[in-house]
């Protein structure tokens, strides 16, 4: 049996190994570059080696220093978790060499299924059937257009040892095929050190499902239902759900066979997933095999109580799968939203920082049957780094129908207190709040469909205004009632206070009368619209549980300079709530005025310049390229909004910028 793992990754995905491991038995160790010396999967760990300075390229993806690291530890065995080195095939080759056992599928296999191009190929042969595209070596941007054009736009350009989004474009369009090939190859260099591209024709309005499959070293290979991954942005995942609402049982038994069918014709085994695009009329089409564990793999072991880590450490130990296809069963709902470090109302442009505060919600069973999981790598306290992928945890919720796991996530995203740096939690909220997908009508173009010009929030309606004018006034109460410093309980202090506010929430003015009784504040509206609210929140606290009218929320709350700020629902807003005199006083407060950035390119996200594509004095035109940005192991092409002149080129290829840092001036 094995009995040291060593896990040759970091965050979420290494935490998550370690904790099967030590159910298990098995001592794990750890490895960290500078960036990670005190990150939570060093912590779990029963061992911790140092294998370089931050950049992946010089630490998790330098095979040398793994490969010592397992020397110095005496790890028997190794787990990839995902991305890094988890479908490189000379990583799997060397381990065998060094006689130490890969956590996961046989070198010939992550050749086969790994290479996307290659892939394509074998699913054809094997009689899968598979998107049109260009499978050959692509030599530049001239040959990309070329192609694109043959195929016909708009086309998918992807980097062929790809995933998690990254070096994919979508191109519709010649100057999109040729910047488009050049930013996939220079993220694929980057992120896995390969730099081949191929193209495929992008099939409009498509759903994402995947099959996870798992095999073992004797042939025995079966598959454990679906995922529907089709919330993406940018080819990202951002929501995912087990199993989809749009299969049928004949769709799903036939995706499954296929899968298992690949599987086997490339002499697979351990955990994989086959992904199909699927359309509206549930044709599905082979796009890639990951020889790996996915990232959403938790909604899976949601639905069907199999522990896919466990699997992969039995498979990888020569150990028969204990499950035939007849023991998979399919038990509830699961949905898995990324809580990410990138600011949505900033085009989702990523944030880095320290986390000064990181409450998730409280995990296991909850009150109506629904389950919560959360999987991180971080604690409150911990740096968000610019050198790796900025998801910070995985927050899943399990109950027995779609519908009540969508709610379940929905309360648990309002418990979810997360300060310090930009985060995309409104955003999820929004999601999860959606009526398109709370009906499961959704296609990867979802995003870009119901947010065309970029998320800005999410506006209130009539009740939702009145429910956040509720809990400001609760709060402004339950403040000022501080501030008399009369002991005695808040029904003494009631009666110093003033009964008359008006609130302002959005565009509304509310004039209200606040009451006290039998311990509950009472909120009445002019129009006689009334709430009961009950909370032990006290003023200073981030985050309450409200009760309006016998139905609780949670709601994250804070002292802004002007009021009350509210996040609840995908909502963040200032409420202010004010005696009716300075109310009336307010109205002729002049507007502050923004400072004009009209003639600057600002950085809009902390990240490293990589490409200056103009000159000082040089003439550029609306949507002229002008950097490039990279952060996060992502490239970002900042484009002219106007035609104008350069007057100034501030920054310089190299230099590291914040948010907001002038790049470069214009006449």
């Amino acid at each position: 049996m094995i009995t040291k793992i060593l896990i040759a990754n970091r965050g979420e995905i290494a935490c998550r190994v370690i904790r099967t491991a030590r159910k298990m038995g098995i001592a794990t160790v750890a490895v960290y570059s500078d960036a990670d010396r005190d990150a939570m999967h060093v912590k779990l760990a029963d061992e911790a080696v140092h294998i370089g300075p931050a950049p992946s390229g010089q630490s998790y993806l330098v095979i040398d220093r793994i490969i010592e690291s397992i020397r110095q530890t005496g790890a028997d065995a190794v787990h990839p978790g995902y991305g890094f080195l988890s479908e490189n095939r000379a990583f799997a080759e060397r381990l065998e060499q060094e006689g130490v056992i890969f956590i996961g599928p046989p070198v010939g296999a992550i050749e086969a299924m790994g290479d996307k191009i290659t892939s394509k190929k074998l699913a054809a042969q094997a009689g899968v059937s598979t998107v049109p595209g260009y499978m050959g070596l692509i030599a530049d941007g001239d040959e990309a257009v070329k192609i694109s054009g043959e195929i016909g736009y708009p086309v998918m350009i992807k980097a062929s040892a790809g995933g998690g989004g990254k070096g994919m474009r979508i191109a519709w369009n010649d100057q999109e095929a040729r910047e488009g090939f050049q930013s996939s190859r220079n993220e694929a260099k980057n992120s896995f050190g390969d730099d081949r591209i191929f193209i495929e024709k992008f099939v409009d309005q498509p759903r994402h499902i995947e099959i996870q499959v798992l095999g073992d070293q004797h042939g025995n290979v079966i598959y454990f239902g679906e995922r529907e991954c089709s919330i993406q942005r940018r080819n990202q995942k951002v929501v995912e759900e087990a199993p989809s609402s749009f299969l049928d049982g004949a769709t799903r038994k036939a995706m499954g066979e296929q899968a298992v069918q690949l599987a086997k014709a490339v002499g697979y085994h351990s955990a994989g997933t086959v992904e199909f695009i699927v359309d509206g009329n549930r044709n599905f089409y082979f796009l890639e095999m990951n020889t790996r564990l996915q990232v959403e793999h938790p909604v899976t072991e949601l639905i069907t109580g199999i522990d896919l880590v466990e699997q992969m450490i039995r498979v990888a130990n020569g150990e028969r799968l204990a499950l035939s296809q007849g023991d998979v069963k399919l038990n509830g709902w699961a949905i898995e939203s990324r809580l990410y470090a990138e600011d949505p109302y900033r085009g989702f442009l990523p944030s880095i920082g320290r986390l000064t505060r990181y409450r998730p919600p409280a995990e296991g069973p909850q009150a109506g049957g629904a389950v919560i999981r959360n999987d991180t790598g971080v604690t409150e306290g911990g740096e968000i780094s610019m050198y790796y992928d900025p998801m910070i945890a995985k927050l899943c919720t399990w109950a027995p129908t779609r519908g009540e796991a969508i709610a379940a996530m929905a309360d648990a995203l309002d418990d979810f207190e997360v300060d310090g740096i930009g985060h995309n939690l409104p955003f999820l909220s929004a999601v999860m709040a959606h009526p398109r997908f709370l009906t499961g009508n959704i296609t990867t173009a979802f995003i870009a469909e119901e947010w065309p010009r970029g998320f800005d929030g999410v506006q209130p309606n009539t009740d939702q205004s009145r429910l956040l004018a509720s809990v400001a006034t609760f709060a402004q109460f339950a403040d000022d009632s501080r501030k008399t410093k009369i002991s005695g309980t808040l029904a003494n202090h009631a009666r110093t206070l003033g009964s008359e506010y008006v609130v302002v929430a959005g565009g509304d003015d509310w004039p209200i009368t606040v009451t006290f009784e039998a311990g509950n504040i009472g909120i009445r509206f002019e129009d006689s619209v009334s709430h009961v609210v009950v909370s032990d929140w006290t003023p200073g606290a981030p985050h309450g549980r409200f009760t309006l009218n016998g139905k609780t929320f949670g709601i994250k709350i804070a002292k802004a300079e002007t009021g009350w700020r509210l996040r609840w629902k995908g909502l963040d807003q200032v409420v202010k709530v004010m005696a009716p005199r300075t109310f009336e006083l307010s109205r002729y407060m002049p507007a502050k005025k923004a400072f004009d950035t009209s003639k600057q390119l600002l950085c809009p996200m902390p990240g490293v310049i990589t490409q200056i594509l103009v000159t000082e004095g040089e003439q550029v035109e609306a949507g002229q390229s002008l950097a490039t940005v990279e952060a996060m192991k992502m490239e970002n092409v900042l484009k002219a909004e106007k035609r104008s002149v350069v007057k100034l080129v501030k920054a310089k290829i190299g230099h590291s910028l914040a948010v907001d840092e002038v790049i470069m001036e214009f006449q």
